[in-house]
């Protein structure tokens, strides 16, 4: 069966995933594309298989940013990825913290990872089959969040990914598979889905 059949999508964290970890991004010239990121996805793009960014900015519940400024980041990101044959479909994020900031960022809401609802509110406005699709990140809540909508949840090694699967001993969360970076990852989901890699 193809991937366009199976109506499924791949979910991209943002931070330590496509772009470096820097600890609450607010500045633009501050993005940085991981190294193979943009071919990774261009992989994906050339399948025609859906690439949806879904990443948690409880920055802005912070204080230390704007909604705007995350939609820029989005759109610079990108221009970046677009220079590289590249492109990302959609892009979801929570700018909530249940306890942190002030209404209506101050919230325990439904959206923020591991919660689903980033992944729901996508599958509903692109007709996703969520158990088809496959969930990347460099942490488990990313992990844990593909399991929560029956999807497989790849730990990436890159950003936080070290650090997160030292906690894998004690944690009941277990990656579906652990890879180095994203380009390793989305070569793995192709070949689940028996696609070429090229």
């Amino acid at each position: 069966m193809s991937a366009a059949r199976q109506n499924l999508a791949v979910f991209l964290d943002r931070d330590g995933t496509i772009i470096r970890e820097v600890n609450y991004l607010s500045r633009l010239e501050d993005i940085e594309l991981l190294p193979a990121a943009a071919a990774a996805i261009a992989k994906l793009n050339r399948r025609r298989i859906p690439v949806i960014l879904v990443t948690n900015q409880s920055g802005v519940a912070r204080g230390k940013f704007s909604e705007d400024f995350v939609n820029q980041s989005h759109n610079y990101l990108q221009k970046l990825l677009r220079k590289e044959n590249a492109h990302i479909d959609d892009f979801f994020y929570c700018p909530h913290h249940p306890d942190i900031g002030k209404p209506p960022y101050k919230t325990a809401c439904d959206c923020r990872k591991p919660a689903p609802g980033m992944l729901l509110a996508a599958a509903e406005k692109h007709h996703i089959n969520l158990k088809n699709s496959y969930v990347i990140g460099d942490k488990l809540v990313d992990v844990e969040l593909g399991l929560k909508t029956g999807a497989p949840g790849l730990l990436v090694e890159t950003g936080y990914g070290r650090q997160e699967k030292e906690k894998l001993k004690i944690c009941r969360i277990k990656p579906t598979r652990i890879c180095t970076d994203l380009n390793q990852a989305v070569d793995w989901v192709l070949a689940q889905l028996n696609l070429k890699k090229t």
